[in-house]
Parts: C-alpha cells; sequence; structure tokens
C-alpha cells in the first residue's frame, strides 16, 4: 500500500469560459467538481496505474463530505482521512476557453484545533506500519505547526518507509533538514529554499540540506534529478499545451510508483515526464490522457545523464 498525506484536502472546483476578462460578468458553460488537494490528486493517478493507496489528512464539513463522497467511488482508494470540525475548503480554477490558461482562487482551508493534530499523528503512525512509501504533499491549513512535515518525515524515516516530500515554502525548509528520501520542487521553490536561479546548483545545495535526492520540475523543460546515483534530465519530445493543473502532482505519482516498483532512475523519470505531460494535455483538470501517457512512455521522453559527479 501506498499512503499519501494531504493535510489541506479540497474541492477542487473548475468553471470553464468563453473569455476571462476582469470586470466583467461571464457566463459559465460548464462546472465540474472533485476531490482536491495534492495528495488526492497523486492518490488518483497512483490508483490508475494500478496501485493501492490510501488517503489520509483532514476532511471536514459539507464540502468535506462531498470529497469523502468522491473518493468512494475511486477504484484502489482507501479513505484514512481525519475528521475536522471546521469546513474543508475549496479551491476555484476559471480556464478561459479562449486562451486556455486557467485562474486559480485557493481558500487557506479550516483551522485544526491541537487534538486534531494528535488525532492525525496517532492515525499516521498506525498507516504507516502497512505503507510501502509515503508522499506528504501540499499545503498546511491552519493551526497545524510549521514543522509538521519535518515530524512527519522523522515518523516515516524511523518505520522505514520511503518518503517523498511535495510542499514549499518554510514547511519545505524544516521538512528537508529531517532528511526525506526524495523532494520535488519547482523551480520557484527550489530558489526559495536555496537562494539560487541556476537548476543544477539549487539541486545540489537542496541534497546538502538534507534531501538524499531531488527533482526539479522545470516546468516546459521537464524534469532535473540530482540523485546519490546520478544525475538526469528527462523532458518530453516536444513542448505541450493544454492545462497544467495537476502535472506535478502527476509527476510526483510516476516517481513514487517508480521508487516501489524499484525501477531504475532514468525509467522513473521518464515515466514521470510521461504522466506530466499526458496531465497537461487532459480534457479534464488534473487528469491524465491515457494515450498520450502510453506512447510518451514507450520513446516519446529522452533522458539524458548530467555529466559529473551527484
Amino acid at each position: 500500500m501506498i499512503l499519501t498525506v494531504t493535510l489541506n484536502t479540497a474541492l477542487d472546483i473548475t468553471y470553464r469560459v468563453r473569455s476571462l476578462r476582469p470586470h466583467a460578468s461571464h457566463r459559465v458553460s460548464e462546472v465540474t467538481e472533485r476531490p482536491g488537494g495534492k495528495g488526492l490528486n497523486v492518490a488518483r493517478v497512483l490508483a490508475a496505474l494500478g496501485h493501492e493507496v490510501t488517503v489520509t489528512g483532514f476532511a471536514g464539513g459539507t464540502t468535506g463530505g462531498v470529497v469523502r463522497d468522491g473518493l468512494s467511488g475511486v477504484p484502489g482508494v482507501t479513505d484514512a482521512l481525519v475528521p475536522v470540525t471546521g469546513a474543508t475548503r475549496r479551491t476555484i480554477a476559471v480556464v478561459d476557453e479562449r486562451t486556455g490558461d486557467t485562474t486559480q482562487l485557493n481558500e487557506p482551508g479550516p483551522a485544526v484545533a491541537p487534538a486534531e493534530w494528535n488525532a492525525f499523528q496517532d492515525a499516521y503512525e498506525a498507516l504507516l506500519a502497512g505503507a510501502s512509501a509515503v508522499a506528504l504533499c501540499g499545503s498546511l491549513p491552519p493551526g497545524v505547526p510549521v514543522g509538521a512535515y519535518a515530524g512527519l518525515v522523522r515518523g516515516a524515516r524511523a518505520a522505514g518507509v520511503p518518503v517523498l516530500l511535495d510542499t514549499s515554502g518554510e514547511p519545505l525548509r524544516r521538512g528537508v533538514a529531517a532528511r526525506p528520501d526524495l523532494i520535488k520542487p519547482n523551480a520557484d521553490e527550489l530558489a526559495e529554499l536555496t537562494g539560487s536561479h541556476e537548476p543544477l546548483r539549487a539541486t545540489q545545495a537542496a541534497r546538502r540540506r538534507g534531501a538524499r535526492s531531488v527533482i526539479a520540475s522545470l516546468g516546459a523543460e521537464g524534469l532535473l534529478a540530482v540523485t546519490p546515483e546520478g544525475r538526469w534530465r528527462a523532458a518530453p519530445p516536444a513542448r505541450v499545451h493544454g492545462n497544467p493543473t495537476g502535472a506535478g502532482d502527476s509527476a510526483v505519482a510516476g516517481l513514487l510508483s517508480g521508487l516501489v516498483e524499484h525501477l531504475p532512475w532514468p525509467d522513473r523519470l521518464a515515466r514521470a515526464v510521461a504522466l506530466s505531460a499526458a496531465t497537461v494535455l487532459s480534457p479534464v483538470a488534473g487528469e491524465f490522457d491515457r494515450a498520450a501517457y502510453e506512447e510518451l512512455a514507450g520513446r516519446g521522453v529522452a533522458v539524458t545523464a548530467e555529466a559529473g559527479a551527484a
């Protein structure tokens, strides 16, 4: 079982409009809703790849009930979310059909009480006993300590469970110091963590701060990986156009599935890039286009070794 942690789950709501204009009224052509938050997105992709996944984190209020109802219909995903008094947040994505651009509005999430945080930590420790790997994903809701991920990383390491951390800002800085097996920052998150805007230099600096392996997401340029076994770049054969919502989460799912399947790093990276690109190409935000993924996963992703020591 793979465990994904989403402390700030969400109900993702997507509106499609013909053209998004400031200070104007818009007629919405289509509305979709689905369980969201980075870890839930990762879980959905892992399940589609054939893995059994358990999701945990927080859910509360009417919105939390809708999220849990939505999870019940996803084959391969087990709901182990911890209830809270506050209401799960909503995220609003407005897709401009003319340009393809997406505008995102993210609520902060429910205030988590100390007793609720303690209940989650007990549940997390119990779930680790049956986990082959764990992904810690996304932002922290109000009330959760800023060093929360550092503690969860240490808990996974103590249980002998490989741990991937995908967050940003101060939670990432503290979490890296706890020595996760893998982090997957984007270029901006990596620069904020290390102070360097040069991807290779910044990736190496992140390893020195504690991460065993660092996979930097460079947008359309693909991934840069620096690991104890070597370093590589992986990129799709051509720039893909579409909605990037969830593309990074699909990459996390590719890396995590490759880890538990014991794939060599080039194969893990090729899968991650193929899933990410196929997510951008999907007509539904946050899902991946199966045909595009299979085509790219064949021979469509270029993975090249970087010269020099890791």
